[in-house]
């Protein structure tokens, strides 16, 4: 078996914890690639059982959940804010690195 298939066997059964999801997503919003960002949704999307399970969590179609995670998708915060919460995530906001008062 490739490499490349140990790995992705080896994150799709990590991202279906919620913490190790939530920790993942955090790691690529440090990159600030909003197209890596779609990407890793779609890949914690895969893990937690597909895009139809989780266009239903989050209340929108499947055809346009594939359009919002995309490359070319740019979807409305409200959105990211759905796709989170079908995950079991929230979004937080906090100081960056080396930020004082």
């Amino acid at each position: 078996m490739a490499k490349a298939e140990d790995y992705n066997r080896f994150l799709k059964h990590h991202l279906k914890n919620p913490r190790n999801a939530s920790a993942y997503l955090n790691a690529v919003l440090e990159e600030g690639d909003q197209e890596l960002f779609l990407k890793a949704l779609r890949k914690v999307a895969e893990a937690q059982g597909g895009m139809s399970k989780l266009a239903s969590r989050a209340r929108i179609s499947r055809v346009g959940l594939y359009k919002i995670l995309s490359e070319r998708g740019n979807p409305e915060f409200r959105t990211v804010g759905s796709l989170l919460s079908a995950f079991h995530l929230r979004l937080a906001i906090q100081p960056a690195h080396g930020a004082s008062r």
